[in-house]
């Protein structure tokens, strides 16, 4: 589907909910500059994708109540790839040729973002992306990735969690490693899995599971025969909530257990998901919040996600990771002060990006800069940031059982 502006706003309950900031004298003019994108608005991928969708929506609102780009409004195409790569190469391609877009924004997941970034390098565009967790295979120079995993997140992801685990005061000393085949979890995973050797735990179980996997009764009688200090669990959406759910009806719950990337509402509020460990880039609660931007953005998505019937309306790392994409597009093209993709790539190359989760950089392997990822755990039905700990939230310790 293609959507305008106005039927986007529309969609999303905009209606009374416009960010409180300054309209400019000058309103954008002119011919609209078009932002073409796709997202898995349907299929497995689709609660996640929506939250990016709301995020673009009202990023696309606030930008062209700050003037838009160039002077000109701007407006966002997107189009359903139904969680499925290989429909997102052909969307691109249509965006691209048929629709002929100023301008890409990625889509959702790794896989799909692969494929946009395919057509991207064939047509010579930027590829702003928001959520590309292997950058080893980001190899085209024109894609800026605002998933800031850094370019070794294998090492630096596993390192900050072993880290704070080291540094508690009851060390882990056996693990069990239980991961999706999904492709970024699959690869933190087996990466997590070396460091933790080298870190001297006892790997007493390793097992896997297929992407879109329901049963997760085996999975979870396993761990509890391994009975380790620490299950590392390499879940993608509501995976992990199933596998704490088929732990709970064996009456088994593990010491600590660490999630990739939950559901970050459903796993606040499953009953035994307390003291989750998870990775994080953004949360609701100070210092994020002592930027005037982070704290009105946050308080307009609560407002949308709560009218457009989200299940989750908090900002974390998936809208973090939607809103500092668009930043970063933002300013490319101001930077550059063109819509010439190789004059807005040369200009973020060379430029930092000031964004709600902090500076990026581009000028590292594959563009990708610093590893700013967090570790965050639920603590009395809330995500708090615990290390490291000078982004903790005000008075947040590392829990343990």
């Amino acid at each position: 589907m293609t959507l305008t502006r106005r039927q986007l706003l529309r969609a999303s309950g905009a209606a009374g909910s416009a960010l409180a900031l300054p309209v400019l004298a000058q309103a954008p003019a002119g011919q609209p500059i078009r932002v073409g994108s796709t997202l898995a608005l349907t299929g497995p991928l689709s609660a996640t994708a929506l939250t990016h969708k709301l995020v673009g929506e009202i990023y696309v609102e606030q930008l062209n109540k700050r003037g838009g780009l160039l002077g000109r409004p701007v407006q966002w195409i997107v189009k359903d790839d139904q969680s499925k790569p290989e429909l997102a190469r052909t969307l691109y391609e249509q965006l691209v040729t048929s629709d002929k877009v100023d301008l890409l924004m990625g889509p959702y997941a790794t896989g799909a973002i692969l494929s946009a970034m395919g057509v991207a390098q064939r047509y010579n565009k930027v590829l702003v992306h928001h959520t590309f967790g292997i950058p080893s295979l980001a190899k085209y120079d024109m894609q800026f990735p605002a998933w800031a995993l850094g370019p070794d997140p294998g090492n630096t992801v596993s390192s900050t969690l072993f880290d704070m685990l080291a540094a508690s005061k009851n060390p882990p000393k056996t693990i069990a490693i239980v991961t999706s085949k999904f492709p970024s979890v699959h690869f933190l995973s087996l990466a997590g899995r070396e460091v933790a050797k080298k870190r001297g735990l006892k790997e007493v179980l390793f097992l896997e599971w297929e992407f879109g996997n329901r049963d997760f009764g085996p999975i979870a009688a396993r761990v509890k025969d391994a009975n380790p200090d620490l299950v590392w669990i390499g879940d993608i959406g509501l995976e992990g909530n199933m596998l704490l759910d088929a732990m709970k009806k064996i009456d088994y719950s593990p010491p600590l257990h660490f999630h990739i990337y939950p559901a970050p509402g459903p796993m606040t509020k499953a009953p035994d998901a307390d003291h989750a460990l998870a990775l994080t880039i953004f949360e609701e609660h100070q210092p994020f919040l002592n930027q005037p931007m982070a704290a009105e953005f946050v308080k307009t998505f609560n407002e949308r996600a709560a009218a457009a019937g989200l299940p989750d309306t908090h900002v974390e790392v998936q809208a973090a990771a939607s809103y500092s994409a668009w930043q970063i597009l933002e300013a490319g093209v101001k930077g550059a002060n063109s819509l010439d993709d190789r004059k807005i790539a040369e200009y973020l190359r060379k430029n930092k990006v000031d964004t709600i989760q902090g500076k990026l950089r581009f000028d590292g392997p594959g563009n990708y800069g610093d590893d700013l990822m967090k570790i965050k755990q639920v603590q009395g039905g809330t995500w708090k940031v615990v290390w490291p700990t000078a982004f903790a939230a005000p008075g947040a310790t590392l829990q343990t059982r």
